[in-house]
């Protein structure tokens, strides 16, 4: 019995090491400016340090990887962790959304803070950063619900058959509002 114990952890020993040559690739996809999240949305500095801290490392392309990415199979598992929060919800690509869905994701990120299911409570005890005080949640949560009603009420605009986005339409406004002024 000894024997086959002896086997099976030195087995499992070997297989220990070969996995740590398949490692994750670690490289980060290009940010396009135009499309991210805090160039686009006015964002308070508080609000944006919450972002940074509790959600930029998963659902964003500006992932930091601590050292303990170095070791298989825990690498693969927080991977996959990074690409499924990224399907959900990419600050990096924010620009990509149309307003109803920034409304969706904004609602959905602003409900999930405040249930305490984001951050990911497996993510906390290495990252103390994102542990979010009561006050911090509502201030995040509530920032995300005025958010979403802001890219709701766009998303209205433009099915209403607005043909310019509303930034694009209130500044073309002000433009003709101008070229009347040097008629009078």
């Amino acid at each position: 019995m000894s024997k086959i114990l002896k086997w099976v952890g030195l087995s499992l020993l070997g297989v220990l090491v070969i996995i740590q040559f398949f490692g994750i690739d670690k490289t980060n996809p290009p940010i396009e400016q135009g499309e991210e999240f805090m160039t686009l949305v006015e964002t308070p500095p508080d609000v944006a340090k919450l972002l940074k801290d509790a959600c930029y490392d998963c659902h964003s392309h500006e992932t930091e990887y601590p050292w303990y990415t170095n070791i298989e199979p825990v690498s693969w598992w927080i991977a996959h962790h990074i690409d499924e929060a990224r399907g959900h919800l990419n600050f990096s690509t924010w620009g990509r959304y149309n307003a109803e869905k920034k409304a969706h994701k904004a609602e959905e990120s602003g409900e999930e803070v405040e249930k305490e299911k984001m951050p990911l409570p497996t993510y906390l005890p290495m990252h103390p950063e994102a542990r979010l005080t009561g006050a911090q949640r509502e201030r995040l949560a509530s920032w995300f619900k005025a958010l979403s009603e802001q890219e709701g009420r766009t998303s209205d605009k433009t099915m209403e058959g607005d043909s310019q986005p509303p930034m694009e339409a209130a500044e073309a406004s002000h433009g003709e509002e101008e070229e009347h002024e040097h008629e009078d």
